[in-house]
């Protein structure tokens, strides 16, 4: 959440991206982007022995307005399940977004995070290693909900739910409408720009929608569609984790639902109920880096919060999402200066932070929420 001189909220509704462009970017840059060669960029493969299969689905709650557009009567969710697959044979990788996701991002990515390009990337076609409707690996598996950072779309959270659902788990990403860059949703396009840290009223807003939406989603999970690409979940065995104001809801949420078994905070404040948190009784593991800008602030939030802690050296904020691997090849294109880097992911090396989230994260759930013991691969 660095600080910059604007408006802390923005949101444009469906049919207004070329409005939108022009408003938030100019013409010049806009007319930049649809010149400028794209630079192809990757996400890293996952490191577990199992292919992942993916599906989306959007959820309905009708017990509550949006809070972001009030008078609904609605409130909409997306979210995207990860599961370790039987094979991906004729199953085809999906793209991290869709088509009018990748239009909007590619228009509003400088604001949505500063120092990204406003040209020459194509952000629709980044692959993610999903197999769209791949068939199950059998048996029950623990489920992770995880809740993106403030301003970013579920999709940012990408690689560790590959990698987390490679190794046997599911992985149920989860797309939070209102304060999300993107989300392309039967209703419309809700986009929102968030600049700079939330004012205190807004934060509260995030935070509170995030955990209903998270009550909401663990209360779907045993009612979704069942086919045979679905995996089975073991709806006894259920954690969350999530970064920045991601990771304060899933801590808040965590508190609160006694569905949840165990947690993961990658760099979330938590300060909002400092009194929720002080007799948390469930694991809890927590990530910072040291260039955050927020560090004292964590500290101290952080402070009387029973659990473990883990500090990356050498990085930054938004390590903890895609932008780790997406930005360093956003360098190298030319694209992303080394300052930029250094704000958005540090400036070493984000292999060993990235390495050390992966292996930390999963020996979390693996202690805590164990899976079986899974049959051989298939392809």
């Amino acid at each position: 959440m660095t600080q910059h001189t604007a408006p802390t909220r923005r949101t444009v509704a469906k049919g207004a991206l070329l409005a939108a462009a022009a408003t938030l970017l100019g013409p010049t840059a806009t007319a930049t982007a649809m010149a400028a060669a794209p630079a192809a960029l990757r996400l890293p493969r996952p490191t577990g022995p199992h292919p992942v299969g993916l599906r989306t689905f959007v959820l309905t709650d009708t017990s509550r307005d949006d809070p972001w557009v009030p008078g609904t009567g609605a409130r909409e969710v997306k979210i995207t399940v990860l599961y370790p697959a039987r094979t991906v044979r004729g199953c085809p990788r999906t793209p991290q977004l869709t088509p009018v996701e990748a239009r909007y991002f590619t228009e509003l990515a400088p604001w949505v995070r500063p120092g990204l390009p406003a040209s020459g990337v194509d952000w629709g076609a980044v692959l993610t290693h999903g197999h769209l409707n791949a068939p199950a690996l059998p048996g029950p598996r623990p489920v992770f909900l995880y809740s993106p950072g403030g301003g970013d779309s579920r999709t940012l959270g990408t690689a560790l739910a590959e990698d987390l659902a490679s190794h046997g788990r599911i992985v149920v990403l989860i797309d939070h409408p209102g304060d999300a860059s993107q989300v392309e949703l039967p209703s419309g396009v809700r986009v929102t720009v968030l600049r700079g840290n939330p004012d205190p009223a807004t934060f509260r807003t995030m935070i509170d929608t995030r955990v209903a939406d998270i009550r909401f989603v663990l209360d779907r999970l045993g009612s979704l569609p069942l086919a045979p690409a679905m995996p089975v979940m073991d709806l006894r065995r259920i954690g969350v984790y999530g970064h920045s104001a991601g990771g304060t809801a899933a801590v808040h949420a965590l508190a609160t639902d006694d569905r949840l078994a165990a947690g993961v905070n990658l760099e979330g404040y938590l300060d909002l109920d400092p009194d929720l948190l002080e007799g948390l009784d469930r694991p809890l593991l927590m990530f910072r880096t040291d260039g955050f800008e927020g560090a004292a602030r964590i500290a101290r939030s952080w402070a009387g919060v029973p659990a473990r802690r883990v500090s990356l050296a050498d990085s930054n904020h938004w390590v903890f999402s895609d932008y780790a691997f997406l930005v360093p090849q956003l360098q190298a294109a030319g694209l992303v200066t080394a300052a930029a880097r250094a704000a958005l992911i540090g400036a070493g090396d984000p292999a060993a932070a990235v390495a050390s989230v992966r292996r930390g994260a999963r020996s979390f759930f693996a202690r805590h929420l164990p899976a079986p013991v899974p049959p051989a691969r298939g392809r």
